[in-house]
């Protein structure tokens, strides 16, 4: 009888980790500011995981580290409990076959405001880092040059909402969801989507947000909400790879179970992407906190504060269903 086997054993204190698939290593932040990297075996060996550098990145809790794009070198981004965000590169000492981690960038810190979320996206020409704030702005910086890690612009700062033109007044926000359209090239715009935690509505519902190359500015081009659900705190948003499709599929959590979206590729008369909700799926007890997808973009890993991981797929006919439920 086949026996499952334990890959690795986090530290205890471990509350965030991140996934680099090309390099098959994994990044975690714990909740007294360090920073564990880990390395996967060698291919058809027995041994598992090993600890290749720890590092002390804050004085408190880590609450989020990403990956950059493998283009960009191995480096990390990651978020502590006091709202800092830090970019850390690994380098190799000259005289020696060792790595270490270098702190590359501290981004300003607005007192009182936490940063919820951030997450990296290329374009062919930069590398891009947005932010989600936990007073409803979003902000997108830009790297022009891979080589140097330290020189980040701001390019643009905006509030998650349709219609730019209303004022609104701050809101205050749990937590917020950005995830990038993967798509690539010189035909492919620049989008991502993101969803607010907040008590203003109209923050909350997940909005596509496309780069205007004409204008140098990003737009709302879709709302990933139908009328009655706008207003639905969005607890994760996750935009599935396409090797395809002639339509995009994203996840998004709310109270109300998990939505699956089909998203247009063209702009409709009005600049705008068609939007159509296939599904809502259930199964989670309790709020949806991290939805990833596989390479493919074929089945959906959910889990949330039931402790449960939940894998979904559609069937040839478009049908979606809960393919296993995984309990620790």
């Amino acid at each position: 009888m086949a026996m499952d086997k334990s890959l690795m054993n986090l530290d205890k204190g471990t509350i965030c980790s991140s996934w680099n698939h090309i390099g098959q290593r994994l990044a975690t932040g714990s909740i007294d500011g360090t920073i564990t990297i880990y390395d996967s075996p060698e291919p058809d060996s027995s041994s598992t995981f090993t600890c290749s550098s720890k590092f002390k990145a804050a004085e408190v809790n880590i609450v989020k580290v990403v990956w950059s794009p493998p283009e960009y070198g191995d480096a990390i981004a990651c978020v502590s409990g006091d709202g800092t965000v830090s970019l850390w590169e690994e380098v190799s000492e000259e005289d020696a076959q060792v790595v270490k981690w270098k702190l590359c960038k501290l981004f300003e810190r607005s007192h009182g405001i936490q940063v919820l979320d951030i997450q990296f996206g290329i374009s062919p020409r930069s590398l891009k880092l947005v932010m989600a704030y936990s007073d409803g702005q979003v902000k997108v910086y830009e790297l022009n040059d891979p080589l140097e890690l330290q020189k980040w612009q701001l390019q643009a700062e905006f509030q998650n909402v349709v219609d730019s033109a209303s004022a609104f007044e701050k809101p205050s926000c749990l937590s917020a969801s950005i995830s990038w359209n993967q798509q690539r090239g010189e035909g492919n715009p620049l989008t991502f989507a993101l969803g607010f935690n907040s008590d203003l509505p109209q923050f909350n519902s997940s909005k596509v947000w496309e780069f205007d190359e004409a204008h140098q500015r990003w737009l709302p081009v879709a709302e990933l909400a139908l009328a009655g659900d706008k207003g639905d705190q969005v607890y994760s948003v996750s935009w599935a790879p396409n090797i395809g499709r002639p339509y995009e599929v994203v996840a998004v959590a709310t109270h109300k179970g998990i939505a699956m979206w089909h998203l247009g590729l063209n702009p409709e008369s009005d600049g705008r992407l068609s939007v159509k909700k296939v599904a809502l799926l259930s199964g989670h007890e309790g709020e949806v906190w991290q939805m990833e997808w596989d390479m493919s973009g074929m089945t959906l890993a959910t889990t949330g504060s039931d402790g449960v991981v939940r894998l979904w797929q559609s069937n040839l006919n478009g049908v979606w269903h809960e393919q296993a439920a995984l309990e620790t």
